[in-house]
C-alpha cells in the first residue's frame, strides 16, 4: 500500500476519511466556528478558500505527495481536517500536518486520537521508518 492511497482509520473519538469535494460544505462550517482563517500564527482556508484548498490538497494526493483526510468526530461530523504530507515513499518518511479543527473539537480527545491512528498506520501498516510532525507554516 502508498502512503498516499485513500483509507480510513476509525476510533472511538474520531475518523479519518479520504477528504473529497463532499466534505465542503460541512468543512466550511467547522471553520466558521471560531473564524479559524484569521488566526495569524496559522493558515487554515477560509469559508470563501475552502474548496480550492481541498482541490489543492487532492491535486497533491495524485502525485503521490500527500494523503488528505476529513476528521469526523464521534457522530460522523465533519470538524477538521489532517494530512499525510511531504510523502518519501522510497525512504519510507512522512509527515502529519496541515490539521485544523474547529474550536469547538480543540482540546478534545479528537486530536490525540487522530495523531495515535495516523503513527499506528504508518508504522504498523505502512512500515515507515520516520515519522515527522509539521506544526508550522
Amino acid at each position: 500500500m502508498k502512503i498516499s492511497s485513500p483509507i480510513t482509520l476509525k476510533g472511538s473519538h474520531a475518523s479519518l476519511v479520504p477528504l473529497e469535494m463532499a466534505h465542503h460544505d460541512a468543512l466550511c462550517d467547522a471553520v466558521r466556528d471560531g473564524e479559524l482563517w484569521k488566526l495569524w500564527y496559522t493558515t487554515i482556508p477560509s469559508p470563501e478558500g475552502m474548496a480550492k484548498e481541498i482541490e489543492r490538497r487532492l491535486g497533491l494526493q495524485k502525485i503521490g505527495s500527500m494523503n488528505p483526510f476529513c476528521v469526523l468526530d464521534s457522530k460522523g461530523k465533519p470538524v477538521g481536517m489532517t494530512t499525510y504530507m511531504n510523502i518519501d515513499e522510497h525512504n519510507r518518511r512522512v509527515e502529519i500536518g496541515s490539521t485544523w479543527y474547529r474550536k469547538s473539537a480543540q482540546r478534545t480527545a479528537i486530536n490525540t486520537e487522530c495523531k495515535l491512528m495516523l503513527l499506528t498506520h504508518a508504522f504498523e501498516t505502512l512500515g515507515c521508518i520516520a515519522v515527522e510532525f509539521r506544526t508550522h507554516w
